[in-house]
């Protein structure tokens, strides 16, 4: 017996105290409906009409359980509800990945983001590199990741990539500081300061490549994990480094340059599990996260001296060399190339 639809039917019989218009009401013919109605107080064991005069009447049964049934199907709706919405990736808990040098810019945009799109959605953001985020994704400990290409994506489905150019960072006495931009080849002889390669594999084998194609062919290469030992390095004349630009602006005694013909660029995409149960929201946080990414990088930010390139040796060190501005992308760079 399907309680709830001979619930439904009940409720629709009661309220309108006449099986006929009932009937109508639910599209059916009245005999079945009366049928319906006999077999559910057989079923309770009690009466729920009392049909001896003309006019049908709830009994005490009846009207106990009207009460009780219109709740009972009210609460079955909002379960309905509340699974699809579930389903559509509205509800729950969507595990997501992001590298470590998300800044927290970028971090509150995204998360007002999801909370604007789907309120009832808990995001549990977690920081992971790019290649622990590739085994979590295979593995089943993550729902979705936001990756730096290149990655092996047999197992992961990809959105939408999001370009970032790098510049390089250059302690401010170089000689390089000076320029308006700075063609990889004329870093030749300099030391590099990367990410350590664990944490993104494909993305600094690429820079390398590239590095050495152009002619620049690192003295030595230093690993920092973090923006703050990679200013120190660069501070301390230990090498020169790659970013987009906010590294720079936390220490004064290093500059930020553009490079030439945009050698390098940094491209980051949502990546979610293709062969296992798919979380439904996984696809739509990794095109949130591209379009938060897309803004947060064509975005203007406050200018100062560092805006503009210096001329070494200037009695103060802000006089800007001949060249346009170059505004700093402000997308990614707390930490540094993860």
């Amino acid at each position: 017996m399907d309680v709830l639809r001979h619930l439904r039917l009940f409720v629709t019989v009661a309220e309108e105290l006449h099986f006929s218009r009932a009937a109508d009401r639910l599209g059916m013919a009245q005999p079945p409906l009366s049928q319906a109605v006999r077999r559910l107080e057989k079923e309770l064991g009690a009466e729920l009409f009392d049909r001896a005069h003309r006019r049908i009447r709830l009994t005490a049964a009846g009207t106990v359980l009207l009460d009780e049934a219109r709740e009972l199907l009210a609460r079955e709706e909002r379960l309905r509800v509340l699974a699809r919405r579930a389903g559509d990736g509205a509800l729950g808990t969507l595990r997501a990945g992001v590298p470590p040098d998300t800044t927290a810019a970028v971090l509150s945009a995204l998360l007002a983001a999801c909370a604007e799109r789907s309120p009832g959605l808990s995001v549990d953001l977690r920081e992971v590199t790019t290649e622990e985020q590739v085994r979590l994704l295979a593995s089943g400990g993550l729902d979705v990741g936001l990756v730096h290409q290149p990655v092996d994506a047999t197992e992961l489905r990809l959105g939408p990539e999001v370009p970032m150019d790098l510049g390089v960072v250059l302690p401010r006495t170089s000689p390089l500081a000076g320029l308006s931009e700075v063609a990889l080849g004329e870093l030749a002889g300099h030391d590099l300061v990367l990410f350590p390669r664990t944490h993104a594999p494909g993305w600094y084998d690429r820079i390398l490549d590239v590095c050495r194609g152009a002619g620049f062919v690192p003295g030595r290469l230093r690993h920092a994990s973090n923006s703050e030992f990679l200013l120190a390095l660069v501070t301390a004349g230990h090498g020169i480094a790659f970013d987009q630009g906010p590294v720079a602006r936390k220490e004064p005694r290093v500059a930020w340059r553009p490079l030439a013909g945009r050698p390098l660029t940094q491209r980051l995409s949502g990546a979610w599990p293709a062969g296992r149960a798919v979380h439904p929201a996984a696809r739509p946080f990794a095109e949130l996260a591209a379009d938060v990414l897309t803004r947060d990088r064509t975005a203007t930010p406050s200018r100062d001296d560092r805006a503009h390139p210096t001329a070494p040796g200037s009695a103060d060190g802000a006089r800007p060399v001949d060249g346009p501005a170059r505004p700093w992308s402000v997308v990614y760079g707390e930490g540094f190339g993860q």
